[in-house]
């Protein structure tokens, strides 16, 4: 493994939320799914591409998306999750060495899963007649072992949260939504 800790987590989170990798090719490609809406996010998703392992990043335009992707023998080595299948249909566990990384640097982690399956939005509740509103994230996925992790990361740090669905997870106390606005910032 590189020394590319933080963006290694954040391109694994990038990767367990809208990314796959593609093991069918004569060279094995990974590819990340971005919202055009988000050039930043395309831009830090592409610099960890680089930060860990790509010579070259190509940036492939669809219909109100962007897929970052990256040829190289070895991304199946950094993302051993890959396989046939959806991810929400085949277990997603990580590799030892993953799990220091992510333990190390789950901040990155989470902003990958955020970047790509979270949204930070105003909930608003009527209560007593009166409207209240205040932000929170919301993750949504529909495999239970990646809801699992992002919640582990949240829980490394020290930021409260709690399934609001099967398969979405929510962060709204008002001191966990600002420990979490400070690590993943955002969307842009």
């Amino acid at each position: 493994m590189p020394d590319a800790g933080e963006p290694y987590a954040y391109l694994l989170g990038s990767y367990l939320g809208d990314g796959h990798l593609v093991l069918k090719a004569k060279v094995p490609v990974l590819r990340v799914y971005c919202a055009d809406a988000y050039p930043a996010i395309m831009a830090e998703v592409s610099d960890a591409m680089l930060a860990v392992l790509a010579n070259s990043v190509q940036r492939i335009s669809a219909r109100n998306c962007t897929r970052i992707q990256s040829y190289s023998k070895h991304w199946p080595c950094l993302f051993p999750q890959a396989g046939p299948g959806r991810k929400h249909e085949r277990p997603i566990v990580l590799e030892p060495w993953q799990e220091e990384v992510v333990a190390a640097h789950p901040g990155p982690f989470v902003r990958g899963l955020f970047h790509s399956d979270g949204c930070r939005t105003t909930n608003r509740i009527v209560k007593a007649g009166r409207t209240y509103e205040y932000p929170r994230y919301l993750f949504a996925n529909e495999s239970a072992d990646i809801l699992a992790l992002c919640g582990q990361a949240l829980d490394r740090l020290g930021i409260a949260w709690r399934l609001n669905r099967r398969n979405s997870l929510s962060v709204a106390r008002r001191a966990a939504v600002a420990r979490l606005d400070h690590h993943v910032g955002p969307k842009s």
